[in-house]
């Protein structure tokens, strides 16, 4: 957890010495007072990755993004620093990690292949399937579905720079939007997919829900959802992965809906 929950704004002074006068010393107290985002994003991020990545790489990749965000932060738009930084922060330790080719091919495209099932099954019978239709699915034994759901574990980790989708060039950096501005585009856009992801969550199981709310909304690791839920933490991994899988397909329709109707 980060130990503090102050906003931006308590640090008005520093910014705007690091801003518009360009203080080091501004910069290097932004830093510090900023440094806890990073621990918190690498806690997180280091759940389910491989044991031959070192903590303190993800710490040093976290470092630049937080730097790299402090640099580019305006803090005259009265937006919250910290949402901001950590997706900058995550962004960079994900970039950081992929120039060493932590996470191969094969397991990208079990990833693919399985979201790609969810869409297309859930699509059809506009219910959640089961594992057992899934593993039908993929012509594939049930015990084989979940080993590549702990393959795949760590796929569930995205860039801020990555595209939405695969063939698509728009990336989650571009949305984020300053709230204050009026976009009614936007704000039809952002209703529907509201709507969307909350039909989506809803078509999770019971535990899935469970899983994401914990994790997402609680701010658990996996490894503290395990001991609240009772169940190992490569049981909630599997767990995870196959939430963030089903809303990936969601997500896919709504996409394919609101652009191809």
């Amino acid at each position: 957890m980060i130990e503090h929950k102050e906003s931006h704004l308590s640090n008005v002074e520093l910014w705007k010495q690091w801003k518009e006068d360009q203080l080091v010393q501004a910069k290097k107290e932004l830093i510090e007072f900023y440094l806890p985002l990073v621990d918190f994003v690498t806690g997180r991020l280091a759940i389910g990755l491989p044991k031959n990545v070192a903590k303190d790489d993800l710490s040093s990749f976290g470092i630049m993004g937080l730097i790299d965000a402090i640099d580019k932060f305006d803090y005259k738009r009265g937006l919250q620093f910290e949402t901001y930084a950590s997706w900058r922060i995550r962004g960079a330790i994900i970039d950081g990690l992929r120039q060493g080719d932590w996470v191969p091919r094969s397991v990208r495209e079990k990833a693919k292949k399985i979201e790609d099932a969810y869409q297309k099954l859930e699509q059809h019978y506009l219910r959640s399937v089961t594992d057992s239709e899934i593993s039908s699915y993929l012509q594939i034994s049930e015990n084989e579905f979940q080993q590549m759901l702990q393959d795949i574990a760590v796929t569930s980790i995205c860039s801020i720079d990555d595209p939405i989708r695969e063939e698509d060039s728009e990336t989650r950096l571009s949305l984020l939007i300053d709230e204050k501005a009026k976009n009614p585009e936007y704000k039809v856009n952002e209703f529907f997919l509201k709507e969307s992801l909350a039909k989506a969550i809803e078509r999770l199981t019971e535990k899935e829900r469970t899983v994401v709310s914990l994790f997402y909304y609680d701010d658990l690791s996996l490894s503290e959802i395990a001991e609240v839920m009772s169940l190992s933490p490569s049981r909630i991994s599997q767990l995870h992965s196959k939430a963030i899988l089903r809303l990936r397909g969601s997500l896919g329709r709504f996409k394919s809906q609101l652009f191809h109707e």
